[in-house]
């Protein structure tokens, strides 16, 4: 699996209490994360995939780790679908 990386270039992030808003630069969405979301977020590095991610996650929360990916993988697709996130090799 490729790992997966934030273009930094292309969003602004804040934290609001216990989550994270993301303003896309190009589109003008907003993304409100929080819980798992936000853990998915935060372990973006560029070095790790999706699975990885899972595994470093699942210890924290009360979910499989195969849950975590699936989620982590739904949020990476609607991240790099408006590119705010990429898949790279």
């Amino acid at each position: 699996m490729p790992a997966i990386r934030k273009l930094t270039g292309n969003f602004i992030a804040t934290e609001v209490g216990d989550e994270i808003l993301l303003i896309d630069l190009d589109g003008g969405e907003l993304f409100s994360l929080s819980g798992t979301a936000r853990a998915i977020w935060d372990a973006i590095d560029g070095r790790r995939d999706a699975k990885a991610i899972a595994a470093a996650l699942a210890p924290s929360f009360d979910a499989t780790e195969q849950a975590i990916e699936r989620d982590a993988a739904g949020l990476v697709k609607a991240l790099a679908d408006v590119r705010l996130v990429e898949e790279i090799n």
